[in-house]
């Protein structure tokens, strides 16, 4: 039982940086992500530093690989969630998260060339419609009388990021040691966002930040969802395997409308059960419906990668 609830407190963990994200709204979007890497950064520092010290060349001789995994999955990926968050609920974000592995997979066709069997196909397709329906509302066939959420289009960047940023993990993360990497893409990350904060801050005014519940919710979001649940879903992963903790995440949406439900007070609609349902069973199919990488294959990704870079 022990990787299992391991794996439960992941999930909560990452629904509560969707619900803290829609708690501390009033905050602008790029601040609330410069100030979660910030605290993020600080505890990562004293244990990632040596590491990063001995392994400079390598960062160095892949900087461009640092760049983009700091620009997708670090800067884009958290500015897209809060930004999203600004305009739609925390229950129609998580939903929309949770396609994440289909898209993921679409990518890795044309990005990694890899092929994929007509259950998996099938399995993007629900994926898709799953999320298409909670983007529109459940109004599939009334498009013209919807009144569009621009949340959820932000939203749709997000998932793009993050899917980017999980092909570049596959190709790429096996070259840097694990705390010095994310280390190194969370500082940068940090750097590229200070330029985009400062216009932000000129633009919308300097954000109040003298409410106790702000540092709070940044504090959680820099601690839990950032790092203690980054060790949790490894040890869960090492324990069980990436398939079965993958799995878990499904479970995303779930305990997000619980929160919203019981902490936000946002009502739970048919639609939302309908969308969640209909996009996990995708997720599974995409995910559970095709041969695993075999060692020969991840072998030959490295490889090609190392040829690219050299």
């Amino acid at each position: 039982m022990y990787p299992y609830i391991l794996m439960t407190f992941v999930v909560i963990m990452y629904a509560g940086n969707i619900l803290v994200g829609k708690a501390i709204n009033e905050l602008p979007p790029f601040t609330i992500t410069f100030f979660r890497l910030l605290v993020a950064f600080l505890v990562l520092l004293p244990i990632g530093y040596r590491s990063v010290r001995e392994n400079k060349s390598v960062f160095l001789k892949n900087k461009k690989v640092v760049l983009l995994l700091s620009i997708s999955g670090i800067a884009f990926f958290n500015t897209f969630i809060y930004g999203s968050l600004q305009f739609t609920s925390s229950t129609n974000v998580a939903i929309l998260e949770s396609a994440i592995p289909a898209v993921t997979v679409i990518l890795s066709i044309f990005l990694l060339k890899e092929k994929l069997f007509r259950i998996q196909w099938a399995g993007v397709l629900i994926s898709l419609i799953g999320a298409l329906w909670v983007i529109l509302d459940g109004q599939i066939l009334n498009i013209a009388q919807i009144d569009w959420n621009v949340g959820d289009f932000i939203m749709i960047g997000a998932i793009l990021s993050w899917a980017y940023y999980s092909v570049i993990v596959k190709i790429h993360m096996f070259r840097f040691p694990p705390y010095a990497a994310v280390l190194v893409i969370t500082g940068t990350a940090l750097v590229l966002l200070l330029p985009a904060v400062l216009i932000e801050w000129v633009a919308v005014g300097f954000p109040n930040l003298n409410q106790s519940a702000y540092w709070a919710g940044l504090l959680y979001l820099g601690i839990f969802p950032s790092f203690i649940a980054l060790i949790l879903y490894n040890r869960a992963v090492e324990l069980l395997s990436a398939s079965k903790a993958a799995i878990f995440l499904n479970l995303l949406p779930v305990f997000t409308m619980a929160g919203a439900a019981l902490w936000l007070d946002e009502s739970i609609r048919g639609m939302h059960i309908v969308g969640t349902c209909i996009v996990i069973s995708g997720v599974l199919l995409t995910t559970r419906g095709g041969k695993q990488l075999t060692k020969e294959k991840v072998s030959d990704l490295k490889a090609v990668s190392e040829g690219k870079t050299k």
